[in-house]
């Protein structure tokens, strides 16, 4: 076990002290849940490379594949092709759909049951997709791996949220976007290695997401359960016995206190009025606004658009197939790495100071990749091996901010920052958005690029710019306070969202 901790008391803000360890259980069972994030990873990593595989364009788009081998195809369309294209978003349209059941069932049985439901949808996913004898099947099959992403994607940051004590609640969630970039890393290896396997390599590729499905239905059998669910389902006796175990300390009686009447609020809240007719209300607004805008900007950085296809943006810019797989795999490297760079500085430097310097980063990587595509990539010829080089340095510099940064913070901030009351129905907003612009770039990204040409960066640079003054201005810092209190000492304190929950107070203040 680790160091012990301690939240002092707070006359201001009315904290108080949690004690406990960071238990070796509580890192199981996160790493079991990021799980969730190695699997979604997969699927983010997986596509990009396969339809860059000749095989795959053979069996299910040939005019795709007669495209891409004519000399004199412009460079920048050589993949643009709706349904192509489909292949990739269909599975973020599926999430985005199955996110709104995956709230409810994550309210009615719990986290961990979400998880193993994720973890079905995974194995019956990549079974169609890896043995699929024609597009309808394929597109089904990733249908159902997106049901698990929505399903995975809802319950996970919940779970790991909820377990983590506050102090390292940043740390522990971004464990799920570690594994996402893991997970976009090993289907690059992949793709890597099976692209010389003919004519049956892309096959492989898609089985191999079986290996993380499996995983998380092992896991998901034996992790527990958060003792807010279990309290919000009724079942205290067993939320405070799993509050124990995780703290490893039976010294748990403010913790499970605050847990107890945060459910006990939610729930009556509950029976007034249910969960998704709350978040109209006027002070559910700072929590939803900043979910849903998180995931929109999540996804305008353009970092799925280089993820899904990073092979085919090599390919353009002139490497040959396998060269072009390589250097996603490289880049896929320096987004795992960097990832770590988030896990440690998260608790210490807190969010806003992380999404701020990466969106300078982020900003000058996009103009100088625009830049040199405009200069050197024409319609119908390549740049030189040296700026090609180049691009690939830049691309790896502009992924490194993004991932100690917008990719997991993305995630962490919608988790932490909505009452119980609205926990989980707010948090499927949150996803949603998420699903539906990854879904927007994923189907529209390949015709940008042919529509826009380099121009496509500078349109990622504006909205980077966008990013960084919404941050400045409106996100607030919650570094390091408790879950159950950040409508206290968050939103009623930040300059400009105070003011929706004046409304609120007033009503206390009459009923008083």
């Amino acid at each position: 076990m680790a160091g012990g901790f301690s939240i002092a008391a707070d006359g201001k803000s009315g904290r108080r002290e949690f004690k406990g360890k960071i238990t070796w259980y509580v890192w199981i069972c996160g790493i079991i849940a990021a799980t969730c994030g190695l699997m979604f990873g997969y699927d983010i990593g997986i596509s990009g490379g396969v339809t860059a595989m000749d095989d795959f364009l053979i069996e299910f788009f040939p005019s795709v594949y007669a495209r891409k081998h004519r000399a004199k195809e412009n460079n920048y369309c050589k993949f643009d092709d709706q349904r192509l294209q489909l292949f990739t978003s269909s599975l973020y349209l599926a999430a985005l759909t199955a996110s709104f059941g995956a709230s409810m069932v994550c309210t009615r049985f719990g986290r961990k049951r979400t998880m193993q439901a994720a973890s079905v949808f995974f194995l019956a996913g990549t079974g169609l997709c890896a043995g699929a004898s024609n597009l309808a099947m394929l597109i089904v099959g990733r249908i159902c791996l997106g049901v698990g992403v929505g399903f995975g994607n809802q319950a996970a940051p919940l779970f790991l949220s909820e377990i983590a004590p506050a102090h390292i609640r940043g740390a522990l969630n971004i464990l799920f976007q570690l594994n996402v970039t893991i997970g976009i890393l090993v289907a690059q290896i992949v793709n890597y290695l099976t692209s010389t396997v003919h004519p049956m390599g892309w096959r492989y590729s898609l089985g191999g997401a079986a290996g993380p499905a499996a995983v998380l239905f092992l896991g998901s059998l034996v992790i527990t359960e958060t003792p807010t669910s279990l309290v919000e389902r009724g079942q205290k006796e067993a939320g405070r016995a799993m509050l124990e175990r995780i703290r490893g300390t039976k010294e748990v009686d403010e913790e499970f206190e605050e847990i107890s009447l945060a459910c006990e609020t939610a729930a009556k809240m509950c029976e007034e009025e249910k969960p998704f007719r709350r978040l109209r209300r006027r002070e559910s607004r700072p929590p939803l606004v900043i979910a849903i805008v998180m995931q929109v900007f999540q996804q305008f950085t353009g970092i799925n658009a280089i993820m899904f296809y990073a092979p085919v943006l090599f390919q353009t810019m002139g490497f040959a197939s396998n060269a072009s797989l390589l250097s996603a795999v490289v880049t896929g490297g320096v987004n795992v790495l960097s990832t770590l760079v988030s896990i440690v500085l998260v608790d210490k430097i807190g969010r806003r100071k992380l999404l701020l310097e990466a969106c300078v980063q982020m900003l000058i990587a996009q103009v100088a990749v625009g830049g040199i595509m405009w200069v050197h990539v024409k319609a119908s010829n390549s740049p030189s091996h040296g700026w090609a080089l180049a691009t690939v340095v830049l691309i790896c510099v502009y992924v490194s901010s993004f991932a100690w940064s917008w990719g997991p913070l993305g995630w962490l901030i919608p988790s932490e920052t909505f009452p119980l009351e609205t926990r989980t129905a707010g948090f499927s907003f949150a996803v949603s958005s998420n699903m539906l612009f990854t879904f927007v770039i994923a189907q529209a990204f390949l015709t940008m690029m042919c529509t826009m040409r380099a121009f496509i960066f500078f349109f990622f640079g504006i909205c980077i710019v966008v990013m960084g003054a919404f941050v400045l201005t409106l996100l607030p810092e919650t570094k390091g306070v408790p879950i159950d209190e950040m409508v206290d000492r968050v939103w009623r304190k930040h300059w400009f969202w105070k003011r929706y929950f004046r409304d609120a107070d007033d009503a206390k203040v009459n009923n008083c």
